[in-house]
């Protein structure tokens, strides 16, 4: 499993999340399964409750969604991302 490093923090264990080549073109899931934590991060944008994602993926555990926002808020401290000025 990679997990998101740098300066502004340390290696962390994510156990929820995993990364395999061999499943999902390696993009980072929850618990092996073939459910990206970018599915889940984009549910929650959505204005989803918990509680209606693990409704709708019945594999996922309550502790799956905080561990997707975790790993994500991480991953993203780690890229510059472009951002537009207003005009």
């Amino acid at each position: 499993m990679q997990v998101p490093s740098g300066p502004k923090h340390g290696a962390m264990d994510y156990e929820r999340i995993t990364i395999d080549p061999a499943k999902m073109r390696g993009v980072p899931c929850i618990r092996g399964l073939r459910i990206p934590v970018a599915t889940i991060i984009g549910q929650l944008a959505a204005s989803r409750t918990a509680e209606e994602i693990l409704a709708d993926f019945p594999d996922l555990e309550a502790d799956d969604i905080p561990a997707a926002l975790e790993y994500a808020a991480a991953a993203v401290q780690e890229l510059e991302l472009p951002l537009t000025r207003p005009a």
